[in-house]
């Protein structure tokens, strides 16, 4: 059956391998745009993105002709091959092979965004393990309920 009209809110993290810093500064804005142009190309709209030295958040809305798995195998492919054919990466640069994807309700979708935009300043205060767990923890917390 069509689906007419969606809400399907998802927020992606994607880590890369080893959780090493591959990802540098100077090229962080060059692969959010690479991974918008993705996103877009699969029916789906990028509300917020921030590529981290060692991770990628991202939330998009997609479309429900294409599931979370699909198009997280489609960015991790396409951005991984973009990133090494264009030196943009320490070394050869690949993800992990599995990234966690949170669904999000409507009306925080404004937090989502702020919070996404908002990584340099939270890895301040939070490192990517400590976050990682948090997210673990709350998520798990919210499917026991």
């Amino acid at each position: 059956m069509k689906i007419e009209y969606n809400n399907l809110y998802t927020h992606f993290v994607f880590t890369t391998y080893n959780r090493l810093s591959l990802i540098p500064e100077k090229n962080r804005e060059r692969i959010e745009k690479y991974i918008t142009g993705i996103v877009g190309y699969n029916l789906s709209k990028l509300y917020a993105i921030y590529a981290n030295p060692d991770h990628v958040h991202f939330l998009i809305s997609r479309s429900p002709s294409k599931s979370e798995e699909e198009i997280a195998t489609t960015i991790a492919n396409s951005s991984s091959s973009f990133i090494n054919k264009n030196k943009l990466a320490v070394g050869k640069f690949a993800w992990q092979q599995s990234a966690s994807a949170f669904s999000v309700s409507k009306q925080d979708v404004d937090g989502i965004c702020k919070y996404i935009l908002s990584q340099p300043d939270h890895h301040k205060k939070e490192t990517f393990d400590e976050e990682y767990q948090r997210f673990m923890k709350y998520y798990q917390n919210t499917l026991q309920r």
